[in-house]
């Protein structure tokens, strides 16, 4: 089962459920009953499909479907926050009167009559997934396991995974704002098992978008298949590099979730509001080399991080963090923007109906350098090369990382040499920003299927960079 786009006019795929502007009305002015700054009414109907083959047989099958709704009251910086899986009148009142307790004797809003407003569309789609049914999608991964078999002799077992998905979901807010939206999400998987010489490796690859059929270009197939498959083979000949503080060039692309994890999180205005961040004191001031501009950009047209709108209702944007190396802004959802005397950036962002907003990222990208790719190897006389990371965890108040890089290459005399694995690269995220002194000029965003965590909730992001040398790092292998 998938949700089709609404094909109706703009506020009609909830009002079928019976939500009317009016009941919507008294479910807000039942939020404010004790007073409140602010209240948002967050609807949400999601279904998604996922299908596994392994062994050539279908291992899994399901789908799952989630319905319900939440509402926060806002007083100052407390929440108020409930949520009913029952869309009846009765219990979405019994949900605002619960959430209305936050607030005490405070002046009461007055409730606006909802009235629509449209989004812009940044993730649109061709062929969606509930026009696909389940023998096409089993053929498409009956096609990924026979070409990930045909790449090379040592692979032994192919798993291949395919999920879609999609939500209609309609924020509805106390000055009489409403908006709905629509927003698909597809991803493809492939895990290989390779066997030479009685050595054993494995490796995998996956591809996300907020796509239809259409996302998985023929292009794209072969691209998930063969990196698959290159990344299996890769590990037999890879070893641990020795351990010590070296020159570490990023690869374009997927290094960015250093990027993501050791600076985007310190950036997020919840953080710096509560004087968390070791970057709270830090706006206007020069953190990076002039060469760094990092933005968060929600607009980038279908990309798995692609938002028309946030999950308070606002509108999303391209927000510039870092200009040129001077720390320019934060990440900010409604809380945050009111605490800083600035506009919300479009960053906050839930799980699902059943979670509070709070200020997150979306499409995390440093921008284009003036170096090439192979002047920034060049340059390194010791060093090592990451071009895939797997985990990695930071310190928000001290802004210290770490980082598994699975895949990647010692640097000798300015070449790319032996095959590398299971590197730990270790750091902080201001002086790493300090130490990026080259930067590139190939930016790519990653195209995997990322999803980041905070405060125990989690939400699909994509993010990027071009090739960046960091003048020192501390790494630890094995050797």
């Amino acid at each position: 089962m998938s949700i089709p786009k609404p094909t109706g006019p703009s506020g009609t795929y909830f009002e079928s459920m019976g939500i009317t502007p009016e009941l919507c009305r008294q479910i807000l002015q039942t939020a404010l009953s004790n007073g409140g700054d602010d209240c948002e009414l967050y609807f949400q109907h999601s279904a998604s499909n996922s299908i596994q083959l392994t062994d050539g047989k279908v291992s899994q099958a399901s789908t799952s479907l989630d319905l319900g709704m939440g509402v926060r009251v806002i007083q100052g910086d407390q929440v108020g926050y409930s949520y009913s899986e029952d869309l009846t009148p009765s219990a979405l009142l019994n949900a605002a009167r619960i959430a209305s307790q936050i607030a005490q004797a405070g002046q009461s809003l007055t409730v606006q009559s909802p009235t629509i407003h449209s989004v812009p569309n940044y993730h649109p789609v061709q062929t969606g997934w509930d026009s696909v049914n389940m023998q096409t999608r089993v053929q498409l991964l009956r096609k990924w396991e026979k070409k990930a078999f045909a790449q090379h002799n040592s692979v032994k077992r192919v798993d291949v995974f395919l999920r879609d998905g999609a939500s209609v979901i309609m924020i509805v807010r106390a000055d009489g704002k409403m908006v709905e939206d629509w927003r698909p999400s597809t991803m493809g998987y492939i895990q290989c098992t390779v066997e030479s010489n009685g050595k054993t490796e494995s490796g995998s690859y996956n591809v996300a978008a907020r796509g239809g059929l259409e996302y998985f270009s023929e292009e794209r197939q072969v691209r998930l298949v063969t990196e698959a498959v290159n990344r299996a083979l890769f590990q037999l000949e890879a070893v641990s590099p020795p351990a010590g503080e070296y020159p570490v060039v990023l690869a374009a692309g997927p290094s960015a979730i250093l990027l993501h994890e050791a600076i985007g999180h310190g950036l997020e205005a919840d953080f710096n509001r509560k004087n968390i961040s070791i970057f709270s004191s830090k706006l206007n001031q020069q953190i990076a080399n002039e060469h760094v501009t990092i933005v968060d950009d929600a607009t980038i047209e279908g990309s798995r991080g692609a938002l028309n709108i946030d999950d308070e209702g606002n509108e999303t944007e391209r927000t510039v963090l870092v200009e040129n190396g001077v720390l320019r802004s934060y990440l900010h959802d409604s809380i945050s923007a009111k605490h800083f005397g600035v506009a919300p950036t479009g960053s906050g962002r839930r799980q699902s109906f059943r979670h509070t907003p709070i200020p997150r990222m979306r499409a995390t990208i440093m921008e284009n350098g003036p170096h090439t790719h192979d002047e920034i190897v060049a340059s390194v006389t010791k060093g090592i090369y990451c071009a895939a990371f797997s985990n990695g965890q930071v310190n928000i108040g001290g802004g210290d990382f770490a980082f598994y890089v699975k895949q990647g290459y010692l640097i000798e005399n300015g070449k790319l040499t032996q095959p590398i694995k299971d590197v730990n690269v270790i750091g902080n995220g201001p002086d790493s920003l300090s130490k990026m002194d080259m930067v590139g000029n190939d930016m790519r965003v990653d195209e995997g299927g990322w999803t980041c965590g905070k405060d125990g909730q989690g939400v699909p992001v994509s993010q990027g960079m071009p090739t960046v040398r960091v003048s020192s790092l501390t790494v630890g292998g094995m050797g």
